[in-house]
Parts: structure tokens; C-alpha cells; sequence
């Protein structure tokens, strides 16, 4: 039985790649969870500079799993809730992590996959991107993708995307900062190895502060905000003695 999670080290980059083609990599808890212990594995790994996550196949990543569910019920509220925080543990993995991440996003990224492209440091798109949380056609709320995309979004187009479904092409993502470069589909991947390369080239220390101070300040009031970066910006001059 094929590896659902496949994991390849490129020098200091560790590229993560989502791996059930033949269901466009719908995470289901076997994957999710493979996923979850892999992020962090990388992040405890000081050969790891920089990860790349990405999807094998014609798709990033379908959305979780939809025949799961039939076994996820109330009859069995330990394993509905057991699925739940291991979903929302791995989809707040990536801003959490000290390490970079960019995503490669080739054909669908729909609800959790969604969630798995913006939560991305960056992320890299092909042209032929469909990305979109179309819950609501399955009468599923999309409960754990609704944090990430409405900080990253205002609240009138992310509530129409979440409650209409309406899917987005890879210029619409550009023009709405939900992805940093567009390619063809079989260059998606270099485009974000290339953005990897140069993280993993940096000072991992200072690399390591940068990403956390940056969504540490995006949660605070201005003037807190100004006193953490305040800190930083002391402590970062013995960065440059530790590479």
C-alpha cells in the first residue's frame, strides 16, 4: 500500500507531498495526521530550512474525506472530536511552526486543502488552480478553514466564498494576496523549490524570528506590536555570528 505522505529532502528543504492521487489527496485521518507528525518533525530538524508542501497528481488536495464521515457521527462523539482537533492542529501547524513553509498548488484546493494553501508562508499557484470551500453544497460547515481565510480576506468575500462556494482561478488569488506567484502546472513546483532555496540560504536563526515575530504582531495592538518587534530588533544582532 502506496505511502500517504511522501517525503523528500532537497538539501536544506523538505518537501512534503500529499500522496492519494486517485482521491486528489482528500485528507482523511490516516493523511491528516501523517501530515501533522511530519510538519513537525521538519520544524525539530536543524537541517531543515525550509519546507515545501505540495500534492501528487492532477490535484493539491481535495478536502478532507467524505467517506469518513459516514463513521464520524454522534453514536461515536469520541472519534468526531479526536478527528476535529487533529484537523485543527495540523491547520494551524503552519503559521505556528518556526519554519517556513510554501505551498505548490496545482488543479483543486478546496476546504481543508484550501486552508492547507493560505496557511502557507507563501504559496505558489498554477494556472489551472480551482481553490474555494464549497462545504455548504454538502451541508458541512466549514468550521476550521473559517479563521485562516477570514484574517486573510475582508469579511463580505470571505463569507460570500464560504457560503456560496464560489472558486477562485489563480489570477483572483493574485489580485486578492492569497498567493504570491503563478505558474504553468509542471513548473509549480520549482517556482517554489526557487522561494525555498532562498529561505534555506538565510540565517535559520533569524529566519526562525522573522516568521514568528511576523504572525506574533499581526495579533497584537499596535503598541504591543511595537514592543515585540522592539525586542527583536535587540536580541537579532547576535544573529549574525550564528548561521
Amino acid at each position: 500500500m502506496p505511502e500517504v505522505l511522501l517525503t523528500e529532502d532537497r538539501e536544506a528543504i523538505r518537501v512534503l507531498t500529499l500522496n492519494r492521487p486517485e482521491k486528489l489527496n482528500a485528507l482523511n485521518t490516516a493523511l491528516t495526521r501523517a501530515l501533522h507528525d511530519a510538519l513537525l518533525e521538519a520544524d525539530r530538524d536543524r537541517g531543515v530550512r525550509a519546507v515545501v508542501l505540495a500534492g501528487s497528481g492532477r490535484g493539491f488536495c481535495a478536502g478532507a474525506d467524505l467517506s469518513e464521515f459516514s463513521h464520524l457521527t454522534t453514536e461515536n462523539p469520541e472519534a468526531v472530536l479526536e478527528r476535529a482537533e487533529l484537523t485543527s492542529r495540523t491547520q494551524s501547524l503552519l503559521r505556528e511552526l518556526s519554519t517556513p513553509v510554501v505551498g505548490a498548488v496545482q488543479g483543486p484546493a478546496v476546504g481543508g486543502g484550501a486552508g492547507l494553501a493560505i496557511g502557507c508562508d507563501m504559496t505558489v499557484v498554477a494556472t489551472d488552480v480551482k481553490f474555494g470551500y464549497p462545504e455548504m453544497r454538502h451541508s458541512i460547515v466549514p468550521a476550521v478553514v473559517m479563521t485562516g481565510l477570514q484574517r486573510q480576506l475582508g469579511p463580505k468575500l470571505a463569507f460570500e466564498l464560504i457560503s456560496l462556494g464560489r472558486m477562485l482561478t489563480a489570477p483572483e488569488m493574485l489580485e486578492l494576496g492569497l498567493a504570491n506567484r503563478a505558474a504553468e502546472p509542471g513548473e509549480v513546483l520549482d517556482v517554489a523549490l526557487e522561494i525555498a532555496g532562498k529561505w534555506a540560504a538565510a540565517n535559520p536563526l533569524a529566519m526562525s524570528a522573522t516568521k514568528n515575530l511576523f504572525h506574533r504582531v499581526a495579533d497584537l495592538p499596535y503598541a504591543e506590536a511595537m514592543r515585540a518587534g522592539r525586542d527583536v530588533n535587540v536580541i537579532m544582532r547576535g544573529f549574525r555570528e550564528a548561521r
